[in-house]
């Protein structure tokens, strides 16, 4: 499993003097970057291959509320991947100083074309990558379904 350590800070902190809501979605997001940096998969390699993370949903799961003063940590693991690599599904999960369990995120994207604003399949040396790391127990290998299975859909005015 991967894991960040995050400080937080006083700009991280909401009205009732704890990690904010939206600390929590940028702790994730720091981590994800840092994860697929360390698989080769950087903002550079992006850039080059004009490709980009989309996040379909993310959610957040609050166990117990955290304060600034002591470092937190907060894991990345892969929960699922389509055969292509053209959808994933993270988890991650944030702990206290003392090693309790915070909070819990999940949130499932894809990778999308740059240039032609579409989803894309990953490149077959980062997708090699990808299919080396360790899973976690419950992993799954993605369809396009399962991007679907909150069957939310927009209603217009």
């Amino acid at each position: 499993m991967f894991f960040k350590e995050i400080e937080i800070r006083w700009s991280d902190m909401d009205a009732n003097r704890h990690l904010a809501n939206s600390a929590y979605l940028d702790f994730g997001s720091h981590t994800r970057v840092d994860f697929l940096a360390s698989v080769g998969f950087d903002q550079k390699y992006m850039a080059a291959h004009q490709i980009g993370p989309v996040v379909f949903y993310e959610h957040i799961y609050y166990f117990k509320e955290v304060f600034p003063g002591k470092p937190i940590k907060v894991s990345l693991g892969l929960k699922g991947l389509s055969g292509d690599g053209k959808f994933f599904e993270f988890h991650h999960d944030f702990y206290d100083a003392n090693g309790k369990n915070f909070a819990h995120t999940e949130l499932m994207g894809g990778w999308m074309d740059l240039k032609t604003r579409k989803l894309t399949d990953l490149p077959k040396e980062i997708l090699a990558r990808f299919n080396a790391i360790p899973k976690d127990t419950d992993f799954r290998v993605l369809t396009k379904a399962d991007t679907r299975k909150f069957a939310k859909r927009p209603v217009d005015l």
